[in-house]
C-alpha cells in the first residue's frame, strides 16, 4: 500500500522499482537528497520515476544521453552515484 503523503509516496516508488539495482540507485538517491527538495524538484523526481529503470540507469551511468527534460543539477547529482549504499 502506497503512503498518502507526497514524500512518502515518492520514497515508496523510489524503493519499489522491480530490480534490486534500480531500488538501490533510485532509492538511495531519494534518501540522500529529498530533504533539500522544493516542489519543482519533487515534480522532477516524480516524472523521472515514470521512466523505465533501464533508461534511468543508462542516464546515470552515461551510456545514453540524458533527455533535456531531465538535464540539470538534480541529474548531475544523480550521475555522481556517490549516494549508493549497498548493504553486505
Amino acid at each position: 500500500m502506497e503512503p498518502a503523503n507526497p514524500l512518502g509516496r515518492l520514497k515508496f516508488r523510489a524503493w519499489h522499482r522491480g530490480t534490486r539495482e534500480a531500488d538501490f540507485m533510485i532509492g538511495c538517491f531519494f534518501d540522500a537528497h529529498h530533504y533539500a527538495w522544493d516542489a519543482a524538484d519533487m515534480a522532477w523526481f516524480e516524472a523521472l520515476l515514470d521512466e523505465d529503470d533501464v533508461d534511468i540507469m543508462a542516464w546515470a551511468l552515461g551510456t545514453q544521453p540524458v533527455p533535456e527534460r531531465y538535464a540539470g543539477s538534480l541529474m548531475e547529482a544523480f550521475r555522481k552515484l556517490d549516494f549508493v549504499e549497498i548493504p553486505r
